[in-house]
């Protein structure tokens, strides 16, 4: 894709407003069914004209939610500095019709105070990432993980404070558990900073957010939901459907330059002989749906009640493009 050297977003990225965007909860916020996120793909070993011509490519087509947290890269921070690059090249003008949100809760920086959920951690960083981002305020500000040992009073009072002191818009909270959930979405509202969203992984691997009732929960109480990791780490496409198993137990054809050679988040012992004849399974099923794998894997997720939207990670404009076929 031959970038402009002055970006101009398409006209057209707001035609298909109706079908592109959902009500997050009962807030005033839609957001795109389809959100980009940063997690892969935009650190500092990546290319950063790949990164500026995916996030094009995102916006011309109606994505104006992009999820960051403060130690996505590699390494840590970077793809918040790819943010803030983008902001001053390309985004600036449009940053209103930006939806941009970041996380804290996991390890960022050595020492006591680079990890978890305590008010000296999430303001330090928050403070980090808008400097990384060029940014005054985030849109949604979350707690990125539960943190069984500081007060949930603290963590919560700190997000409240947060976005009365205009850092942020909004609130979220990722991957508590339900009652923590219920605790968090009590606090917030009685101090007027309502949660608006909860992210949490669900795809047609991992159905724990709806086992457990946190879906349920959200759409009972005006939340929103969105996924991460829709396609299990590319587990959900057809990367993996032409692998074989060995006699002795051994996965032969693995792609070349796929998550699972990398071997950092998705490892070869990940697909065990049920799991690829069940992904096989599921490819069938795609087919007889007149959709590939992973436009049914994300699809799937959108028809759950609750669900506002998918975060979809994207190392080409082709793989977005494709992503953005589950919604058309």
């Amino acid at each position: 894709m031959e970038l402009k050297e002055k970006y101009i977003p398409a006209e057209s990225r707001y035609d298909c407003s109706e079908q592109m965007y959902r009500r997050c909860g009962k807030s005033g916020v839609l957001l795109p069914k389809i959100s980009l996120g940063f997690w892969h793909n935009f650190g500092g070993n990546d290319p950063y004209e790949r990164s500026r011509a995916i996030t094009h490519y995102a916006f011309d087509h109606g994505i104006t939610h992009f999820d960051l947290a403060n130690n996505y890269g590699p390494p840590y921070g970077s793809a918040e500095e790819t943010m803030g690059r983008l902001m001053v090249d390309d985004f600036k003008p449009y940053r209103d019709e930006l939806f941009i949100a970041s996380k804290a809760g996991y390890d960022m920086w050595p020492g006591p105070y680079g990890n978890w959920g305590s008010r000296k951690y999430l303001i330090s960083s928050l403070d980090q990432s808008l400097k990384r981002m060029n940014l005054e305020y985030v849109d949604l500000f979350y707690s990125h993980r539960y943190d069984p040992e500081t007060p949930l009073e603290e963590t919560l009072q700190t997000l409240v404070d947060i976005v009365k002191a205009g850092k942020a818009l909004y609130v979220g909270i990722s991957r508590w558990p339900l009652e923590a959930l219920k605790f968090a979405d009590e606090y917030l509202r009685e101090r007027d900073v309502p949660l608006l969203i909860y992210q949490g992984r669900l795809n047609l691997l991992d159905k724990e957010p709806q086992e457990e009732g946190i879906l349920d929960y959200c759409h009972n109480h005006g939340i929103g939901f969105i996924s991460f990791s829709p396609l299990a780490q590319g587990l959900l496409t057809d990367r993996y459907l032409n692998c074989t198993l060995s006699e002795n137990g051994e996965l032969i054809g693995i792609p070349q330059g796929s998550r699972m050679t990398q071997g950092r988040f998705l490892k070869p012992d990940n697909l065990t002989p049920d799991l690829l004849r069940y992904l096989k399974d599921l490819n069938e099923q795609a087919k007889q749906r007149g959709e590939t794998l992973a436009e049914m894997a994300i699809s799937w997720i959108l028809e759950q009640q609750g669900v506002t939207s998918v975060i979809v990670g994207a190392s080409s404009t082709n793989q977005l493009a494709k992503n953005l076929e589950s919604i058309r």
